[in-house]
Parts: C-alpha cells; sequence; structure tokens
C-alpha cells in the first residue's frame, strides 16, 4: 500500500474547498422523482435539510468530500502518532546520562 507523507496529506485536505457532512437520504416520491434531505449530527443535535432536486448531485459531492476529508484527517493524526511514538521510543533507547547539578556538592558532616 503507498503511503502519503504527512505534507502530501495535508496538499489533500487543503484542495478541499467543498464540504459537507452528513447523509442524503430519498424521503418521499413525487409525481417528477423524489424528495430529499441532508440529515447530520450539529451541537449534538439532528439536523435535517430539504434539499431541491436541481442540488441533489452537488450535494452529493459535497457529502462524499466530507467523507474524504475525515479520511484524510484520521491518515495524517496517525501519521504523526506515529512518528511521535518512534521518537519518543529512539529517545529512550539513546539513553542519555542525566544532567549533572550544577550546585556545588558539600561535605557531609560526621556529627
Amino acid at each position: 500500500m503507498n503511503q502519503l507523507s504527512t505534507a502530501q496529506i495535508l496538499r489533500q485536505i487543503a484542495q478541499i474547498q467543498r464540504m459537507e457532512p452528513g447523509k442524503l437520504c430519498v424521503i418521499g416520491q413525487g409525481p417528477s422523482g423524489p424528495y430529499y434531505n441532508l440529515q447530520c449530527r450539529e451541537e449534538g443535535k439532528t439536523l435535517t435539510l430539504y434539499v431541491p432536486a436541481d442540488q441533489v448531485s452537488l450535494v452529493t459531492q459535497h457529502t462524499a468530500n466530507y467523507q474524504q476529508f475525515q479520511a484524510l484527517v484520521e491518515q495524517y493524526a496517525q501519521r504523526v502518532i506515529e512518528q511521535t511514538r518512534t521518537e519518543r521510543i529512539a529517545g529512550f533507547k539513546k539513553k542519555t546520562p542525566h544532567p549533572s547539578s550544577s550546585w556545588p556538592k558539600t561535605k557531609k558532616s560526621s556529627g
């Protein structure tokens, strides 16, 4: 599987100019064809928006863009997580010595 770099993922994210979360649903059948609405969740509540027939293909593209955006964000997050863990583990393996204190050492009294 060809994995994209984080820079490539960010470029793809930046190319998405229009998106709409949710799912396009047929809500009924009329004499001139089906009626559609867009359902999504915003601020914890279900939001339902009517979609005119002439906008169905546009809204379909916008919801697909949103799904692509979500997938790219997940890929980006996974790459950053992997890089963070790799660097952290590599840092542990180096076993760098503890920095010595700049405080002067004093003799302990025996009394």
